[in-house]
């Protein structure tokens, strides 16, 4: 708000009038000013002044107004520095060059920057009498509004190179890549700070770009990078003041955004500026290498009043590294895929700027560290390799950005990288014989990391090398189908390329020649689903006996043996277990074959009617309140109904099973022993208490089915997830809601993540491993955090913990909890491991 609000004060100020009404928005600077070359000095190290983020005393300036020669209007340039608001610098911080000189024209000027100075200006006044001592005069007499002057010409040609870079990458991809306009806009707007319009994608394509450059004075975001850098040029803020005046009758509400009016009332406050001889007009200063290009909002005058150009160079002081990080710190990258992005965010002004220079991807190896040139590509969201990776050693890595700030080395964000290794993949052993000419199978290879396989092909016997589609379920496993429906049996190479290396690594597997073959079909009386088995089963189209057709549903290959589901296309209750029956298969083709059918006993069939949990009276209530009726909590007592639906009547010798979907952990509910009470001769209900009879390891889906009295199961009913809940105790919060919490209880380990709000766009992570009893989370919106447990990491669930004012004993605490629990892993875990002990804190306030 303040870079645009002086900016235009300075207008306002030097013109002495109001906006007019039905004024729409601030005045665009684009008027071409002259141009001026600039280089610093530091040392022994020259930098053009687009590469300079920040002055320090001592620094040799080289400055050349470039006039054309034909220039009639002679201007004198001085160059001033200021040390701070209140401050007046001496006469001698103030040079004169007269830019007609044939010297300076030649040679330009060299101006040091002197010890005390805190910031640098420039001005371009037309010449006339006693020019050089009336602008010294109204710099030293009112230095603070100099200053404030120099911090929003920083701020505001910040934010125009922001704004020109992205306007540049939606004109050129517009251009020449219109469908990935919309990816390529994103990616630069988000690591610009650009606010982008997304009804502008649902437009024609040819009418995209326009909508996403209009209303350019809005669209650019605060980039609090830019602001602590500027902060350094004066004390103190006058954004209250703007903000209040903005929304006044009198500071044009209503005429202007908000921002924009508050100008009106500083713009009163401040014309005593103003005199017969002299006005002052702002330039934004837009660097290409050497050279300021001024861009000017209004004409400048060469009669009385005179127009002063006001220019600002960058801030006087240490410079503040851009906190450029990556924008997923747990994703890992193939070092040697060409063109390699590595998503970076945080930092604007290192997309919009060369201010960050000679950027190399250092990789740390045995034989010691390789550099990589990158570049800061707004259209890719990151950086970018602009070579290709060396060879590297087979296995994980770690990449870090490094390069210059400006004058300053720079250390920036570190990537977890991989680099490809020949061999080490593997099929898996189902799929050994999975391979049947005729058809299209499915293979799961295992190896040690798929990021950097470029192409899967496979090459039938006889054939020639076709590209597979490929995925990658999982960081060690490929998983692609094979077509082999015009391939011979015999052997099917399989290559798998990765970036880096030049020879594929091959796999060879053998395909079969399998013809239909029938073994049996099974099923329990009553059962709407039979089991066809078999091989080539792919071929079946319909099966039928007794009356009773059935229709193909799923096919999976056990081994080597071909299963398919069969769905039942009316009842199946009157079929007489162990009568023999025998069974017409109809193929595709249309040829007819038979298989025996067992009809194996009827198996107890029920009904879920609803399930629930319960709290032990005496229990404390928890502070967790689920998201997902689904979700069981293992302290509690689970109580489900069931109904019988075959027999009609529940028997009372017949059981209850409850037991995980791995069967990892089971019981046996009966009527016997209390855990089954009928409600009435069909309805019974189930008591569980899953801690006491599963422990407190128990969690994931459970399941129920029935068991006659003789032993017959039935089918599964999903009963739900049992889900283990940490013991939260108390929360505690700073009084500012852009501070974090602390979170105490035990087992926060059971705690997936935690964020302040239930889309969980900036949550906090909580280690696997973690062992403390308080973490650090964001300050709840609404009184509330949200919550997904590492049972269930799927479903968000609400924490309504009352807040407690946060005390200095409690956040001391937090760190003492946190820092010995990083130490003990020292020994044992690796630096990365180390750092995931401790659950980081959200990205941003909530």
């Amino acid at each position: 708000m303040r870079r645009i609000s002086l900016v235009l004060f300075l207008i306002l100020v030097c013109l002495g009038s109001k906006p007019a009404q039905g004024q729409a928005g601030p005045p665009a600077f684009d008027l071409v000013g002259p141009k001026v070359d600039v280089h610093v000095k530091r040392g022994e190290e020259t930098l053009p002044i687009g590469q300079v983020p920040n002055l320090m005393p001592g620094d040799r300036l080289w400055i050349h107004p470039d006039f054309p020669e034909s220039q009639s209007a002679h201007y004198v340039l001085i160059v001033g520095f200021l040390r701070g608001a209140t401050n007046p610098p001496p006469s001698e911080w103030f040079t004169h060059v007269e830019t007609w000189s044939k010297k300076v024209r030649q040679e330009g000027v060299f101006v040091t920057v002197p010890a005390e100075a805190q910031q640098a200006i420039l001005f371009l006044a037309p010449s006339t009498g006693g020019d050089f001592s009336t602008l010294r005069s109204a710099v030293r007499g009112r230095p603070g509004l100099f200053v404030r002057s120099t911090q929003d010409l920083n701020f505001a040609n910040a934010d125009r190179m922001r704004l020109d870079t992205y306007l540049s990458e939606v004109k050129v991809t517009s251009q020449t890549d219109p469908k990935s306009l919309k990816d390529r806009a994103q990616k630069a707007a988000a690591v610009l700070g650009i606010r982008v319009e997304q009804q502008c994608f649902d437009k024609p394509s040819d009418q995209q770009a326009p909508c996403l450059t209009q209303h350019t004075e809005g669209m650019v975001l605060d980039d609090a990078n830019v602001s602590n850098r500027v902060s350094q040029l004066t004390s103190g803020s006058s954004v209250d003041l703007m903000n209040q005046l903005a929304y006044s009758p009198i500071g044009g509400a209503g005429v202007f955004s908000p921002y924009i009016g508050a100008i009106l009332d500083t713009a009163r406050i401040l014309a005593s500026l103003h005199t017969a001889h002299f006005q002052y007009i702002p330039a934004l200063s837009l660097p290409t290498d050497d050279t300021l290009n001024l861009r000017l909002s209004v004409p400048p005058s060469f009669k009385d009043p005179k127009s002063v150009v006001v220019i600002a160079l960058p801030p006087v002081g240490p410079a503040k590294m851009p906190p450029l990080h990556p924008s997923n710190p747990s994703e890992q990258f193939c070092a040697q895929k060409p063109g390699l992005v590595l998503p970076a965010e945080g930092a604007p002004m290192v997309y919009g700027s060369p201010e960050a220079h000679d950027l190399k991807l250092r990789i740390q190896t045995k034989t010691g560290p390789i550099e990589i040139p990158v570049k800061a590509d707004a259209g890719q969201g990151g950086l970018v390799l602009t070579k290709p990776a060396p060879a590297l050693p087979p296995g994980d890595l770690t990449g870090v950005v490094v390069g210059k700030w400006g004058f300053d080395n720079w250390e920036g964000p570190r990537f977890h990288l991989v680099a490809s290794g020949p061999g080490k993949w593997r099929v898996a052993a189902s799929d050994e014989l999975a391979l049947v000419v005729g058809r299209e199978d499915t293979l799961h290879v295992q190896g040690e990391n798929t990021l950097c396989v470029a192409k899967v092909n496979a090459q039938p016997n006889g054939g020639v090398p076709l590209d597979v589609q490929w995925k990658s379920p999982r960081p060690q496993a490929l998983e692609f189908a094979v077509p082999l429906k015009d391939a011979k049996p015999g052997e099917v190479s399989i290559s798998i390329h990765q970036y880096g290396l030049d020879k594929p690594d091959k796999l060879t597997l053998m395909a079969y020649s399998e013809a239909a073959s029938l073994d049996r079909l099974t099923l329990s009386a009553g059962d709407p689903e039979a089991i066809l088995s078999g091989t080539r089963l792919d071929e079946v189209a319909k099966v039928s006996f007794s009356n009773i057709d059935w229709t193909p549903a799923e096919l999976r290959r056990v081994q080597d043996v071909d299963q398919l589901s069969l769905k039942a296309g009316s009842a199946t209750e009157t079929l007489e277990p162990g009568k023999r029956y025998t069974a017409k298969v109809t193929l595709r083709d249309g040829r007819d074959l038979k298989v025996p059918v067992t009809v194996e006993r009827s198996r107890p069939q029920v009904a879920l009617l609803s399930k629930g949990s319960q709290e032990e009276e005496t229990a404390d209530p928890s502070p967790v309140h689920l998201g997902s009726p689904n979700d069981l909590p293992v302290e509690r007592r689970l109580v489900f109904f069931l109904k019988s639906k075959s027999p009609q009547n529940f028997p009372r010798d017949q059981k209850v099973e409850v037991a995980a979907a791995d069967n990892s952990f089971h019981t046996t509910l009966s009527l016997s022993d209390g855990t089954l009470m009928l409600e009435d001769s069909s309805t019974a209900l189930g008591v569980v208490e899953p801690l006491a009879k599963f422990g407190s390891s128990a969690f994931g889906p459970v399941q129920a089915r029935a068991v006659s009295g003789d032993g017959v199961p039935g089918e599964w009913l999903s009963l739900g997830t049992l889900v283990r809940l940490p013991g939260f105790k108390e929360l505690r919060c700073p009084h500012a809601v852009s501070k974090p919490c602390t979170l105490t209880g035990t087992n926060l380990f059971l705690a997936h993540s935690i964020s302040a709000s239930s889309d969980f766009d900036s949550p906090v992570d909580v280690p696997a491993d973690f062992t403390g009893t308080q973490m650090t989370v964001p300050h709840p919106s609404n009184g509330v955090l949200y919550l997904k447990l590492r049972d269930d990491p799927e479903t968000v669930q609400t924490l309504g913990l009352t807040v407690l004012p946060a005390t200095p004993t409690s956040s001391v605490a937090a760190k003492s909890t946190e820092k010995p629990s990083e130490s003990k892993q020292t020994e044992s875990r690796q630096s990365d491991q180390q750092s995931a002990q401790t659950p980081p804190q959200s990205k941003t306030d909530p």
